[in-house]
C-alpha cells in the first residue's frame, strides 16, 4: 500500500526534526478503501499492486535489493518530513492515549492537495487480463506485420 492522506502523521510520536508527512505520490484514503474493497470481493489474487510507487518499490527490490536499500537510506528520512522542518509546540502524539480524543479528525491528513485520487496501477492491477490481451492483440499485430513484410514479391 502506498502513503495515503490520514491524520496519522499529526499525531504519530515523532523523533524527526521536523513534521512527519507521508512520503510522495499521496493518494486519498478512498482509493485505499477501493482497493482493499475490490482485493476483498477478489480473493483469488494474492496481492495488488496499489500505486506507482508500489511497483516500482517492488520490483527495484526484487531486481536490485542492495542497491534499492542505499537510495531508500539516502532519500528516506527526508522524504518523511515536511520541508519547512519547523515543529509546532502544541504537537500531541498517539502512544499514550488517542490523538483524536477531542474531535473526530475524519479520514483525510494535511496534505489533501498533494494527495492523488486516482492510481493507474490500480487501474492495471484490477484489469490485469484485459491488458494481458491487449498486450497480446499488440504482439500478434506486430508479429504478423513482421512476417507480412518478409514475403518474397
Amino acid at each position: 500500500m502506498p502513503a495515503v492522506n490520514t491524520p496519522q502523521f499529526d499525531w504519530v510520536l515523532n523523533r524527526l526534526h521536523g513534521r512527519a508527512r507521508p512520503v510522495a505520490p499521496v493518494y486519498q484514503p478512498e482509493l485505499a478503501a477501493r482497493a482493499v474493497r475490490f482485493a476483498a470481493d477478489h480473493p483469488g489474487r494474492r496481492e495488488y499492486w496499489v500505486g506507482g510507487s508500489t511497483a516500482a518499490a517492488l520490483i527495484a527490490n526484487a531486481l536490485a535489493p542492495g542497491l534499492f536499500d542505499r537510495y531508500l537510506a539516502r532519500t528516506g528520512i527526508d522524504a518523511q518530513q515536511e520541508q519547512d522542518r519547523t515543529r509546532r509546540g502544541d504537537e500531541r502524539d498517539n502512544l499514550w492515549s488517542p490523538g483524536d480524543s477531542e474531535r473526530d479528525h475524519g479520514a483525510h491528513g494535511r496534505v489533501d492537495t498533494d494527495a492523488r485520487d486516482h492510481s493507474a496501477q490500480l487501474w492495471a492491477s484490477q484489469h490485469h487480463r484485459l491488458l494481458a490481451a491487449g498486450g497480446a492483440a499488440v504482439l500478434g499485430a506486430a508479429a504478423g506485420a513482421a512476417a507480412h513484410g518478409r514475403r518474397p514479391r
